[in-house]
């Protein structure tokens, strides 16, 4: 049966289990979007700027396990979601994105919203194609998922003019992929495990750091088996939140700049890191000549590239996280740790996470501790960027894994809204708190629409100091307190939010801070909570540009390097 490129989009997105998909119509999507009256199977949600739709489908993806899918008409639609395809790109999110453009006849010829959108994202891109040929559509559809949903996941962008849309052939889905030129690595070597292995049990001061690919091949239960039998501190990156149990003991926070005190110090004095599916990126390692120089390093990642990029291990083992760590786990001698993990309790418990507000305000620390703090196994927190963010990942204390969500390696101010949205449509039950800075918030704040459209029941905590917060902190630490542009107004939130029919309170002291949870998470709807903050108040423990990880300030009263 023959059938448009509009309606074998469609079809082939059904064959690949596409149940939403996020985006705004325009002119050169029109032939699609008419097709998808004809495919009630298919949710289409109408978000307000193209950016959200990409940060949307990448929120689905992350808490789905599967690529996320929006689409965009060509010119301003197509260049609206590049943001969100370089975020979902740095971190390893599976996207297919679908773009709309210009007839082939007017390719090249300066049309009307014309964009060369696959040259554009070549850079931040996993894979792109412009479809020429209708009958090319399906197979290239296939191919799209595999790439994005494999090997080490990413964004795909199917470019299709509006002819091929409306072009007629033949529709058959092939079952089967053949790209020679791609043979990602999922399987071991097991002689590079076996060697990995050996290293580890020689090592009395192991450390484990999680990151990011342990949660995409979900091997949370692999890494639990693992630590518990090695008895080895994890610790983990920030996209690694998520991967071990805050709760579990053997869990010693966030490794990097705005890491915990014992996570550092536990890099600066092992004998050797253990790293599952992690870059090594600047944020995590800062100064790389002084990263765990003590250490015998052995990095586990899906990315050959990515082994020796930034750190150069003594060891590697390039394959999928869950199957890595199913044939280490079984080779790793079951020890006792006493004296190493006692001093990391110890600097645990000597340096803890303390408010650092003035004296008489509301503390960003102590409203963010209390959000996370009351998010159950049920809950998902989803960040922006900015000290807001670096607060919530300090604070986390869920045991839901893959149950923290922010943008890492582009650093994504406005994630956070849209994305929740994401995260919402993948699990409609469970609740879905979004921690946003006010300066965050304002730039993808119009999404307040579409969770009013589509009925959701994000719950948003909005925590306002008026400022840029992480700008103004590095001004006022490294550039004697000089503030330039970072003073920021912004709307009263709780008459924003009324606009748009959403519920929400204003809340300036501790004492109202659990009141106002108990109110969100009783209403059934969305829900605001505009947390009105000490406007100077810093993220501590940090590390300063240029440092290494052993040199950390906790407090401006406290400053010292503790390096040894």
């Amino acid at each position: 049966m023959k059938r448009t490129g509009a309606q074998i989009l469609c079809e082939s997105l059904l064959r690949e289990g596409v149940e939403v998909i996020f985006g705004i119509s325009g002119g050169t999507v029109i032939p699609l979007y008419n097709a998808f009256s004809e495919y009630p199977q298919i949710r289409r949600i109408l978000v307000r700027h193209e950016q959200a739709a990409a940060h949307a489908a990448a929120g689905y993806a992350r808490a789905m396990h599967k690529a996320g899918v929006c689409v965009a008409t060509s010119g301003p639609g197509a260049t609206n979601l590049v943001t969100g395809i370089a975020d979902a790109y740095m971190d390893s999110t599976p996207l297919v994105v679908i773009t709309g453009q210009v007839s082939t006849g007017l390719i090249g010829k300066d049309a009307f919203q014309e964009c060369d959108i696959t040259g554009i994202t070549l850079p931040i891109i996993k894979h792109n194609y412009l479809v020429h040929d209708v009958n090319d559509l399906a197979r290239i559809v296939k191919e799209a998922f595999h790439i994005a949903q494999s090997g080490r996941p990413g964004p795909v962008l199917i470019d299709i003019p509006k002819n091929v849309q409306t072009a007629m052939t033949d529709f058959a889905y092939p079952e089967t992929v053949d790209l020679p030129g791609y043979k990602p690595v999922s399987e071991p070597n097991p002689s590079h495990v076996t060697n990995a292995a050996e290293l580890l049990n020689q090592a009395e001061r192991p450390v484990i750091i999680a990151g990011r690919g342990v949660i995409i091949s979900q091997a949370y239960e692999e890494l639990r088996s693992l630590a518990e039998k090695y008895q080895a501190p994890v610790v983990h990156t920030l996209l690694g939140l998520g991967s071990f149990s805050p709760r579990h003991d053997l869990h010693f926070g966030m490794l990097g700049h705005h890491g915990t005190v014992a996570a550092n110090m536990a890099i600066q004095e092992a004998d050797l890191i253990l790293a599952i599916g992690t870059r090594f990126g600047d944020r995590a390692t800062m100064r790389t000549r002084d990263f765990a120089r003590k250490a015998v390093v052995v990095h586990i990642d899906i990315d050959p590239a990515e082994i020796g990029k930034n750190i150069v291990p003594f060891a590697s083992v390039v394959g999928d996280a869950r199957q890595i760590l199913c044939q280490l786990t079984p080779l790793v001698n079951r020890v006792e740790r006493p004296e190493w993990l006692l001093q990391l309790r110890e600097w645990k418990s000597e340096h803890p996470l303390a408010p650092a507000a003035a004296p008489g305000t509301l503390s960003a620390r102590t409203a963010i501790r209390q959000v996370c703090r009351s998010a159950d196994d049920r809950t998902t927190i989803v960040t922006g960027v900015g000290q807001h963010q670096m607060f919530a990942a300090q604070e986390y204390a869920s045991p839901r894994l893959n149950g923290f969500i922010s943008s890492g390696g582009l650093g994504t101010m406005g994630f956070e809204l849209p994305a929740a949205i994401g995260v919402q449509m993948a699990s409609p039950q469970d609740a879905v708190w979004v921690v946003a800075g006010d300066g965050s918030f304002q730039m993808t704040m119009q999404e307040l629409s579409t969770i009013v459209q589509e009925g959701l029941s994000v719950k948003i905590a909005v925590i306002s100091n008026g400022y840029l917060g992480m700008v103004r902190q590095w001004q006022d630490l490294f550039q004697q307190h000089n503030y330039v542009d970072v003073a920021l107004h912004a709307p009263d939130f709780v008459k924003l939010a009324d606009a748009y029919g959403i519920s929400a309170v204003r809340v300036d002291n501790e004492e109202d801070i659990g009141l106002a949870l108990s109110r969100a998470t009783a209403h059934p709807g969305p829900f605001l909570i505009d947390f009105v903050v000490d406007p100077e108040e810093n993220v501590y423990p940090m590390v300063a540009p240029g440092e290494s990880l052993d040199c950390i300030i906790e407090v401006p009263e406290r400053t010292q390097a503790m390096a040894s």
